[in-house]
């Protein structure tokens, strides 16, 4: 076997794990690809070096964990809306966009690219709950190596020495970094989240689409819990409430029946679905299910991420689907 086959046949499949480092880190899917096709050139450049002191898969984390990094040095943290600031609680308006530039935003992530064999649940359960929405963005507030800290003790189980190897520093310095990571982090989940695959959550899904669809406030009523909250990229302002997020979308968003459309997709192992208005792209929305409703709405305006998630950027217009 030659030495490129030998190559991909040693690190080929710590792809999809790779690229799930990568996003965590940084909170963009299309950064997290660029990262990975970053490490695998530096990987295939330093091979015939690798000496088998650490595994390979330790070797292969080494080095995207330290192209995250120095990605990161110059760049400014993804956020959503709401790690901006509070709720917006003023007068009724349409909600107000960043200033082109100023923020990067938090994008979701296509659960097909990571998605581990399924003959292996703990990796599957690791996988799900390491890139739910609320975690990414609570780690995005994090510095980067206190981010790395906890994403190689806390979501991989690295131990405290490999941890230590992969970031050139020592144990000592790594248990006080995850100290300092933890004591920062927010409360993310409630524990009553269900899984996308969960009847319930398809069932809050469809109640969404089909509202949306139709401009029926009343069904989006009974889908969302009490204390949800509303936020869309690229806005600053963002609602919380059920009340106040119905309002801004019956009063700013809603149309005529029709003019929104929804396929329905998976975004962070959370129900999801890609946006069209008037049978054109317009981003995609990801839920928070829980048993008792829907807690959080974020829709990411970028036409492009439907293209990324593999829908077509436009789609033919069709009267909306009755709810059963």
């Amino acid at each position: 076997m030659g030495s490129d086959e030998q190559f991909a046949a040693d690190t080929e499949r710590y792809r999809r794990e790779l690229l799930a480092l990568c996003y965590r880190m940084v909170g963009s899917a299309h950064d997290a690809e660029d990262l990975v096709q970053e490490t695998y050139l530096r990987a295939w450049r330093s091979y015939a070096g690798f000496e088998g002191r650490a595994s390979i898969r330790s070797w292969l984390y080494k080095i995207a964990t330290n192209v995250c990094l120095t990605a990161l040095d110059s760049r400014q943290g993804r956020m959503l809306p709401s790690g901006l600031a509070g709720p917006y609680d003023g007068p009724d308006r349409p909600p107000l966009p960043a200033v082109p530039g100023e923020v990067s935003w938090l994008e979701p992530l296509p659960d097909s690219w990571i998605a581990p064999a399924a003959d292996d649940p703990a990796a599957v359960v690791v996988a799900r709950e390491s890139v739910r929405l609320a975690l990414i963005a609570s780690l995005q507030l994090l510095p980067p190596r206190q981010r790395a800290v906890l994403i190689l003790r806390e979501v991989l189980a690295f131990p405290a020495t490999d941890t230590a190897e992969i970031l050139g520093t020592t144990t000592a310095a790594v248990k006080s970094a995850l100290q300092r990571a933890r004591s920062t982090l927010d409360e993310v989940e409630p524990d009553e989240l269900l899984e996308p695959t969960d009847q319930r959550a398809r069932a809050l899904l469809d109640g969404y689409i089909t509202a949306f669809e139709r401009s029926d406030a009343n069904l989006l009523e009974q889908v969302l819990r009490a204390d949800a909250t509303l936020e869309a990229t690229p806005f600053r302002d963002w609602q919380s409430g059920k009340t106040r997020c119905i309002h801004l979308l019956e009063a700013h968003v809603f149309g005529p029946p029709g003019d929104w459309q929804f396929i329905p997709t998976t975004a962070n192992a959370q129900p999801a679905a890609a946006v069209y208005h008037r049978g054109q792209a317009s981003g995609i929305v990801v839920l928070t299910a829980t048993t008792t409703g829907i807690s959080r709405v974020v829709e990411f305006q970028n036409p492009t991420l439907v293209t990324t998630f593999g829908f077509p950027s436009g789609i033919e217009k069709r009267e909306p689907t009755a709810h059963p």
